[in-house]
């Protein structure tokens, strides 16, 4: 099943790839004229019902390559970028269709039904969607530990 899935989104990720998609809506948000943080809700949206269908590493290498520079333009830091989208791909893991965690959970505890696991997993997706505000509101919490280890190079 998990092999199905996977397969599955690969050829779902070759076809938006192929119609170019995904590069469409990201240029798309490039050329609005908004706030920088409505830009940023905007990209948040976009990541994650990009999230909901298409394994993570699809959306990254798609996504990311014209999502980069429209949020440094915009003047927000490329790192703590990268946990936005990392948290937001990992609401992608445990939601359906694709949903990966979610038929991993179903194959390790197989008694328990998928529909018992999704709704198990709503009170994360919940904290994740949370943790997403709070990081746009308070920036620095992503990025001041590996400015304390590593300088200020960051």
């Amino acid at each position: 099943m998990i092999l199905f899935i996977i397969g599955a989104a690969g050829v779902f990720s070759f076809m938006l790839s192929s119609l170019f998609v995904t590069q469409s809506v990201a240029q798309w948000i490039a050329a609005l004229e908004v706030n920088r943080w409505v830009l940023m809700a905007i990209i948040n949206l976009f990541l994650l019902v990009a999230g909901f269908f298409l394994p993570p590493v699809a959306v990254i290498l798609m996504s990311a390559p014209i999502l980069l520079p429209i949020i440094t333009s915009a003047g927000f830091d490329p790192y703590w970028f990268a946990v936005i989208v990392t948290v937001n791909m990992e609401i992608g893991l445990i939601t359906p269709p694709v949903g990966l965690n979610l038929y991993v959970i179903n194959g390790i505890a197989p008694d328990i039904s998928l529909k018992q696991i999704l709704w198990g997993s709503m009170p994360f997706v919940g904290c994740m969607v949370l943790a997403i505000v709070i990081l746009c509101l308070f920036p620095g919490l992503a990025t001041w530990l590996p400015a304390a280890v590593m300088g200020t190079a960051l």
